[in-house]
């Protein structure tokens, strides 16, 4: 069926691999559905570019062999897992502390003024905060691409993940920054950012402790 179509068959699997790790809520995913709803669509459609850039740097790094540095230095790994650990630790904190603002003091006073290079940074850092992501992908090209890919092939894989990922992303901003769900959230915004927050320490906190 793919004879005329090499790269078809290995680049379907991937696809629906990573289909599956990118649908599965996790930093990215409330990121973006925060920013969206907070700010404004662009901000979660623009943080949903910095999820893919971050997917074709991981995509590279697990093409060119990353998983065989971390086993030949662990403590690097292990660096990089305590350095994202730590980081989504700091953003869950920072959304405890603007979930409870001061008498008189408006929730998120700053973030309607929040740049959109911002919003592509907090993406971007959100999805390289997990080292894991790199390891994952080294598996994904292993069980999916040939023992030598090519070139082209690999160039292909990266451009499918990073596709789909900012697809799927760019659809959830769609979502929350809809008038329904900004009301909702507007509403509800002190116990989300708590919900998020806390999601975001409880990423960390695996990551630095599941070693």
């Amino acid at each position: 069926m793919f004879s005329d179509l090499p790269y078809a068959a290995p680049l379907l699997s991937l696809a629906l691999l990573w289909t599956v790790a990118v649908v599965t809520p996790g930093p990215n995913f409330f990121n973006t559905a925060q920013l969206a709803a907070s700010c404004s669509r662009r901000h979660g459609v623009v943080a949903s570019a910095g999820v893919a850039t971050g997917t074709i740097m991981w995509g590279l790094a697990g093409g060119l062999g990353i998983k065989s540095l971390f086993t030949a230095a662990p403590m690097l790994y292990l660096a990089f897992k305590i350095l994202g650990g730590c980081y989504l630790i700091y953003l869950g904190l920072k959304l405890f502390k603007r979930s409870a603002p001061a008498m008189g003091q408006s929730l998120l006073p700053d973030e309607p003024r929040r740049s959109l290079f911002s919003a592509w940074r907090l993406g971007l850092l959100g999805n390289l905060s997990n080292p894991k992501a790199a390891l994952f992908v080294a598996t994904i090209f292993a069980s999916t691409m040939p023992p030598s890919p090519s070139p082209m092939l690999l160039t292909l894989a990266v451009i499918t993940m990073a596709t789909l990922s900012f697809s799927w992303y760019s659809s959830v901003a769609l979502v929350f920054s809809s008038e329904r769900m900004a009301n909702l959230y507007s509403r509800s915004r002190k116990w989300l950012d708590r919900f998020a927050g806390g999601c975001y320490v409880l990423f960390g906190a695996h990551l630095v402790a599941n070693r």
